[in-house]
């Protein structure tokens, strides 16, 4: 059926699917063609790769490779079951001791992905009688678990104590239970949460906090064990979530902290309990990953230097490459329809960099956003960068 024939009751879809085209809106979606590395093939053509969050440029490592192929022949491939009936398998147990021991923690569970951790883990903690104070700039998964859960949803300013302070003192005695949810590196923009001074305003006032450190696994901390390490806040942050797939460069989801958290999300955690586990080569990946971590701090040094050189000559360009601390470096352009035509020549140049707008950043915010690996060379870096200033100039974003 084609879409000219849809039936009255899904027309309502092709006319939002304009206004987003009209809008610059639209998400294109582009094929790789090729295993993630410093370059890809994108839609049949060789480009430099600036779009993963493949940090460490662990998603095609030998070892890791080497790992899963072991894994699989011994283990199989599927787990065949949810975690709560038979899908629990020795692998998992292993990389939850191995992830807690790495993250320095008494206990950790695993889930299907970092989204699936947010949304398993929020509604086992508050219900529709507390409350969620919640960073404004949240990724989506947290808002979702957030929704999910029942409970009153306050924001906060972006990366404020002081209004996240303000506000505990308005709720506090209104609300049995309090959750404090903040990202610790905000994928957008690349800053990072003060997390220092929000566990010190949460404990002021008996909150509970967590921290969702998707973009600080394998970036932040010593060797990369976190924003929770980087702030030298061990045995003082309640929950801390993470993700597999992005420094660990393989798919699924942690919650760290203690025990009795850890007991309960077997027992209240519905991805745990109503969705299949992990696979065996996913498992397999991670656990090679957390030697490699563990082993030396190489790739996270390198990545930072890589970082710190791209970032400066960005700037020395006249790039406004926001308020990034991280590795995350917005290339920051305004409008979604810029930011559009900005990805397409760069892709024609040999770049991959996707556009990011509205809704996933704010309006007017939109911008190109770079994720810069490890995996890179000195050389890559400099070919981006000059492919980067000659778009530049021709769309007027620099002189």
């Amino acid at each position: 059926m084609t879409m000219q024939t849809l039936p009255d009751k899904l027309e309502w879809i092709q006319t939002e699917l304009q206004r987003l085209k009209d809008a610059g809106l639209y998400n294109r979606i582009r094929t790789l063609g090729s295993p993630q590395g410093a370059w890809l093939v994108v839609d049949g053509k060789r480009a430099l790769n600036f779009c993963s969050n493949n940090y460490l440029g662990l998603a095609n490592h030998p070892l890791v490779v080497q790992a899963v192929q072991k894994a699989v022949e011994q283990y199989g491939v599927g787990p065949g079951a949810v975690r709560s009936i038979a899908g629990t398998m020795e692998l998992h147990l292993e990389l939850e001791r191995r992830l807690a021991a790495f993250k320095g923690v008494e206990a950790a569970i695993t889930f299907q992905s970092g989204f699936t951790a947010n949304t398993a883990t929020i509604p086992a903690l508050v219900g529709k009688d507390d409350a969620i104070l919640s960073d404004e700039l949240n990724h989506a998964s947290i808002i979702d678990g957030s929704r999910l859960s029942g409970a009153k949803i306050i924001r906060y300013a972006h990366c404020d104590p002081a209004d996240l302070e303000r506000l505990l003192i308005e709720n506090r005695a209104l609300y049995p239970r309090i959750l404090v949810i903040t990202d610790g590196v905000f994928s957008m923009d690349g800053d990072v949460a003060p997390l220092d001074k929000i566990y010190e305003v949460t404990q002021k006032y008996n909150a509970i906090l967590m921290v969702d450190d998707a973009h600080g696994e394998g970036v932040l901390g010593k060797g990369g064990r976190g924003i929770v390490d980087h702030f030298g806040l061990h045995g003082k942050v309640d929950v801390e979530i993470g993700t597999l797939s992005k420094a660990f460069g393989v798919v699924g989801g942690i919650v760290a902290g203690s025990p009795i958290v850890v007991e309960w999300l077997r027992q209240r955690g519905r991805p745990f309990l109503f969705s299949s586990a992990m696979t065996v080569p996913d498992v397999a990946a991670c656990l090679a990953a957390v030697d490699l971590l563990e082993e030396s701090t190489e790739l996270v040094d390198r990545l930072w230097d890589n970082a710190r050189y791209f970032k400066a000559e960005m700037k020395t360009l006249g790039f406004n490459t926001g308020v990034s601390t991280t590795p995350i470096t917005p290339v920051m352009l305004g409008e979604a329809p810029l930011a559009q035509q900005f990805s397409r020549e760069l892709y024609e140049a040999g770049v991959f960099a996707m556009a990011l707008g509205f809704p996933t950043v704010p309006q007017g915010k939109a911008r190109i956003r770079v994720m810069i690996s490890a995996a890179h060379t000195r050389a890559d870096l400099d070919q981006g960068l000059a492919i980067f200033a000659q778009v530049g100039r021709k769309l007027g974003v620099i002189q």
